[in-house]
């Protein structure tokens, strides 16, 4: 079995490229530093470090062994701060942002179960209709709609909600029902700006057939409450998460169309900083998220096809 020690000791050793400079850091003496990487050597039964009189060069072996250990101790690390945090009881004030729509309709029938699991923590909830700078902002964590862009930001998928081609019955009973998916380009279209700003296409599968609507819309708008209240006033046609209009639909203000054809659902995501520095809240709050983001959650609402 390898020494943990003995890894570290290599590790700073290989990185600072210096015995001296490895001890240094170490605050061990110089003599225990080579002893340390000589017995992992003998464990290993293969030479990893070729020292000269002025500097210290991998082998094939511990440049193998570096790219390796330097994972393998982050994650021996993020275990032990877990444990550790296993015994702090989460307290102090949760920073979380997430857009207006998933916080009006999602995270006000959550939090209040949060809030009674942990009665210590405090929350702020900070929501807006652009993705959160967590870093500049001091958040904590974040929830993101929609694919995740390039970031040093850690992220875990949540789940996934259903989307819907709804409209309403006054605006059906004004233009007519559209006879096929084509139709739809003669119709008044409602949409979200795509994240480059064009409007995002829509984008119908059955079984093996696609079928693309890229019509302009009549109406582009950057939140999905306010495209909810447009087709429910009998703006137009868009597409809604099930999150949203469940109920709507239960209720006969919106009607669903097309609904033997499928449009792709989206995912959603907790971020945070970083892995490894989540404080006991933080780690509450991304549990207690995961669990309540299960397929069968009864806040995920799915329209019934007709």
């Amino acid at each position: 079995m390898l020494d943990l020690n003995g890894l570290r000791v290599f590790e700073r050793v290989a990185s600072l490229r210096s015995f001296a400079e490895a001890s240094r850091g170490l605050g061990m003496p110089k003599s225990s530093v080579s002893r340390s990487v000589a017995r992992l050597e003998v464990e290993l039964g293969t030479r990893l470090l070729q020292r000269t009189t002025r500097k210290v060069v991998l082998t094939e072996a511990g440049d193998a062994l570096m790219e390796r250990c330097t994972e393998i101790l982050g994650r021996v690390e993020e275990t032990v701060d877990y444990v550790g945090g296993l015994a702090s009881a989460p307290r102090g004030t949760l920073r979380i942002a997430a857009s207006n729509a998933f916080g009006a309709s999602a995270l006000s029938k959550l939090l209040p179960e949060f809030l009674r699991l942990f009665p210590d923590v405090n929350v702020r909830l900070e929501l807006s209709g652009e993705p959160a700078d967590l870093l500049a902002d001091g958040l904590d964590a974040a929830i993101h709609v929609g694919p995740m862009p390039d970031s040093g930001l850690i992220a875990f998928k949540l789940g996934a909600l259903s989307r819907h081609l709804c409209v309403s019955p006054a605006y059906l009973e004004r233009r007519g029902a559209p006879a096929t998916l084509k139709s739809l380009t003669l119709y008044d279209r409602i949409e979200t700006p795509g994240r480059k700003g064009p409007p995002r296409p829509w984008i119908f599968r059955r079984g093996d057939v696609t079928e693309t609507i890229n019509a302009q819309p009549r109406i582009c708008v950057d939140d999905a409450l306010t495209i909810r209240r447009l087709i429910i006033n009998g703006a137009g046609i868009g597409v809604i998460s099930g999150l949203f209009c469940a109920r709507d639909i239960e209720a006969g203000r919106l009607v669903q169309l097309f609904p033997d054809w499928k449009l792709d659902d989206t995912d959603f995501s907790i971020v945070f900083p970083s892995r490894r520095d989540l404080s006991p809240v933080v780690r509450a709050f991304v549990d207690f998220m995961r669990a309540a983001s299960k397929p069968e959650a009864s806040w995920q609402q799915r329209p019934m096809s007709n």
